[in-house]
């Protein structure tokens, strides 16, 4: 009887192992069919709510558009961030190391991260990568389609992130000259 259930435990733990192993090669084999997207997002940190669109472009660059009052836009542009306030004419830049970019706009970082992280299915599927500081990342993909839908994070105010996102165009064609950095004042 013994035998029989660390048969059991084996079988499991070997079939649990590979299912989670298919998921994230199915999550791999995804992006690499990906050049780039546009999405719809919805961005939570603690009671705020932020909606708009974001085009993002492997290998790094971005553009969000928020729909808000202050008019912010967000573009990334190689190793540049620069956040807009076109409201108040005001121009914020950062290096892209910085932020969580980082992570998602060069397609190998990306895979990476797939690679290297922890894989819970629930509702969807979750990676849960932590970084050198030990910074809690979680990734989530639809289980259905393996498509991105969003990522939770704390950033460093401890505030709790939580970005959720709609695909909704796959390898269009998305001109350069979209994602050109501004002049600073």
């Amino acid at each position: 009887m013994f035998i029989r259930f660390l048969l059991f435990l084996f079988v499991f733990f070997n079939h649990s192992t590979y299912t989670h192993a298919d998921e994230k090669q199915s999550i791999i084999n995804k992006l690499l069919e990906i050049n780039n997207f546009t999405f719809s997002f919805e961005q939570t940190t603690q009671k705020k709510v932020e909606t708009g669109t974001c085009f993002l472009v492997f290998d790094n660059k971005l553009k969000c558009i928020y729909l808000n009052k202050n008019q912010k836009e967000i573009i990334v542009n190689n190793k540049t961030l620069v956040v807009l306030q076109k409201r108040y004419n005001k121009i914020y830049f950062y290096p892209v190391s910085k932020s969580l970019f980082v992570k998602i706009l060069k397609k190998s970082n990306l895979i990476s991260l797939v690679k290297g992280s922890n894989l819970e299915i629930n509702t969807n599927i979750e990676l849960i990568y932590f970084d050198k500081k030990g910074k809690k990342i979680t990734f989530l993909f639809e289980k259905e389609n393996f498509e991105l839908i969003g990522w939770k994070v704390e950033d460093e105010l401890h505030n709790k992130i939580h970005f959720a996102l709609k695909i909704q165009k796959i390898n269009t064609e998305i001109d350069n000259s979209f994602f050109k950095i501004p002049a600073g004042n």
